[in-house]
């Protein structure tokens, strides 16, 4: 019946509630030893880092005075005048930033070339040989474990101060993350397309070709288009490093203190990203949805 309430014999009313309480107690005991490892990680992770927390209250009252003297002086008597004096160099800014955009896109451009001729070998359902899924899954994991500024840094060494070294850098760690990306994917295909395609007597790259891809390349699409923001950010680091961009402008502004070169860039960098971030995510989501109505 519904609305009906239940009555259990003392005894087992006594048991049942004894087991919940001690369910409940051995939660909050989790719980507790939880609390406790966490705190004694964030308190070793201090000491390792060398946090001095008094130092930290000391100084943090710096970066609100940094974020104070970056901003310009603008008024509205003579708002053209300042945007104009603030931008002085625009010019020469979206050049860099042109640059900038150039780098991600190489470097993305080459990253997923690499990334789709490795994926497959990385894959476990295509690729039956463990040899070689072990390998290429391995060199996937040194590409993208390598943070992408140590690979600039050591570009930079080998081949001088340019765009090339950042091209480079993003595109060997682009090549790793999309490469375990694109392999997820495919270890999640539909595999009867792929028998049937075999069973006809078709060749491993004419099955992929017909079978395979047909299922992966939104996804793949979908995935290269965020590495690509994640790179036209990087992009941006690269310059710090002398590989090219923007960002070497910009270190160069923080480095003699042109305060309002510093925001204008800076401005210029969020404007950027911004607008790429809204453009890629609506073709991320017309790729999509045109897989899901397939």
């Amino acid at each position: 019946m519904n609305g009906a309430v239940l009555h259990l014999p003392p005894a087992q009313r006594e048991h049942a509630l004894a087991a919940y309480r001690s369910a409940v107690a051995a939660k909050r005991v989790r719980l507790a030893m939880g609390l406790a490892i966490l705190a004694v990680a964030i308190g070793l992770a201090g000491i390792a880092g060398e946090i001095d927390a008094r130092k930290l209250f000391d100084n943090i009252h710096r970066l609100p005075n940094y974020l104070v003297s970056i901003t310009p002086q603008l008024s509205w008597a003579n708002l053209g005048g300042d945007l104009a004096e603030w931008f002085w160099n625009l010019k020469d800014w979206l050049k860099l930033l042109g640059d900038t955009l150039l780098i991600a896109y190489l470097g993305t451009l080459l990253g997923f070339f690499g990334a789709f001729a490795l994926c497959f070998a990385a894959s476990a359902n295509l690729e039956k040989r463990r040899w070689v899924r072990i390998v290429s899954r391995r060199f996937l994991e040194f590409c993208r474990s390598v943070p992408e500024i140590v690979f600039a840094l050591l570009f930079v060494v080998a081949f001088g101060l340019g765009p090339m070294p950042g091209v480079l850098a993003l595109a060997i760690h682009t090549l790793g993350a999309l490469g375990k990306q694109f392999a997820e994917v495919v270890e999640n295909i539909d595999m009867k397309p792929v028998e049937g395609a075999t069973a006809t007597g078709a060749s491993r790259v004419s099955a992929i070709r017909y079978a395979v891809l047909p299922q992966v390349m939104s996804n793949f699409a979908s995935y290269t288009l965020l590495r690509f923001e994640i790179n036209v950010r990087g992009a941006a680091v690269m310059g710090f490093v002398g590989a090219g961009g923007i960002g070497q402008d910009l270190m160069e502004a923080i480095r003699k203190f042109y305060y309002s070169d510093v925001s204008a860039i800076l401005v210029l960098i969020i404007a950027t990203v911004m607008i790429i971030d809204l453009v890629t995510e609506q073709l991320r989501h017309a790729l999509l949805g045109r897989e899901q109505r397939a």
